[in-house]
């Protein structure tokens, strides 16, 4: 197995008050492995990342073959030198048992998760949304004791709001147990509702926010301007473009100027919305997919890049009026159910 050589312009960040370490450019699996990238495509990204310096690889039990294809790649490096991320809580089987946050269904499905990666431990473990019909404390408890057994090193939220944030910290100290340590959510120059009141209320309690879809599902990569989708990108896939509500033409004009503002400071747009969602503090790491190896690498270069405050207060100026509350539209309202009749490898 070899040993990461980690590139020295990337930039690493301690998830909230943990002292794990994780690069501030992670590579995410959502809408890609297995669904829009193939299986040695998705094998050239993950070497380009690792080349990169990406240590954080994140995925979920219901992204296609998104696992089982970071299994076989870890098998072919040092899996210590990565920090690997999954998730559940989506359905996985028709079973009663096979959804939720019960302490049943989490088991369950961890095992499966570790055998599809080939791994004895997973670095983080997330819950994908909060489960209102599991009381809490079964949830807290059963994280903590998979963290005791060594089978988890931390674990998370995604989608959690401030309040269920500050129930579980509040659970877990009332029962000495380990905390989460993280809490997903999208973030990006067209969608930033968690400054409200998730991103102060995580950083409050010491939970770092791991942003998803920086880049607005490509959106903001500004690839998108200039006429339909090429055939490779997610647009272009019937299962991925469900998911890219930005994709409009209402954002059409706010992106083109986010690019012109971009090209004029030297940066390009992709480079500069990666660069302003790292601008924050309480945003540990953002997880941008990639159709090819040149993307992560492109990515990754934001990693290091500072904004300065003449183009932030530009940046802010395009987008003002953008932001609403902090709760995102209920596009799945209930809290058990919302996939019984999708695919899980559509819900981030």
């Amino acid at each position: 197995m070899e040993r990461a050589r980690w590139d020295a312009s990337m930039k690493y960040n301690r998830i909230g008050r943990s002292g794990v370490q994780v690069s501030a450019i992670g590579l995410g699996t959502w809408n890609t492995f297995g669904v829009t990238v193939d299986k040695p495509m998705a094998r050239r990204i993950l070497f380009a990342a690792r080349e990169a310096g990406v240590n954080f690889l994140d995925t979920a039990d219901t992204y296609a073959d998104g696992e089982s294809i970071l299994g076989e790649f870890l098998q072919e490096c040092n899996r210590d030198d990565f920090v690997v991320a999954t998730k559940l809580y989506f359905p996985t089987s028709s079973d009663a048992n096979g959804r939720g946050l019960s302490r049943k269904h989490i088991f369950t499905s961890l095992h499966r998760s570790l055998k599809r990666l080939g791994a004895d431990y997973i670095d983080l473990l997330q819950c994908h949304r909060f489960d209102t019909q599991t009381p809490l404390d079964e949830t807290v408890m059963a994280m903590d004791d998979l963290v005791r057994q060594g089978k988890i090193l931390y674990w998370g939220a995604s989608r959690f709001s401030a309040e269920e944030l500050v129930n579980c910290r509040d659970t877990a100290v009332s029962l000495g147990a380990h905390r989460p340590i993280s809490n997903q959510f999208f973030y990006s120059l067209l969608e930033r509702r968690i400054e409200q009141s998730t991103l102060p209320t995580c950083q409050s309690l010491g939970v770092g926010i791991i942003g998803y879809s920086p880049l607005a599902q490509g959106v903001l990569t500004g690839k998108y301007l200039s006429g339909p989708a090429a055939a490779d990108s997610r647009a272009a896939h019937p299962a991925a473009r469900k998911d890219m509500w930005h994709l409009h033409a209402g954002t059409e004009t706010i992106v083109r100027q986010l690019q012109s503002l971009a090209l004029d400071h030297g940066y390009s747009l992709s480079t500069m919305a990666l660069a302003w969602c790292l601008r924050h503090a309480g945003i540990s790491a953002v997880l941008t997919g990639a159709s090819n190896p040149e993307q992560i690498r492109h990515n990754a270069e934001a990693a290091d890049v500072q904004l300065s405050p003449e183009l932030l207060a530009r940046i802010d100026a395009v987008v003002n009026g953008t932001c609403g509350e902090d709760r995102l539209p209920a596009r799945n309202p209930s809290p058990i159910d919302p996939l019984s009749q999708r695919s899980g490898a559509l819900c981030n």
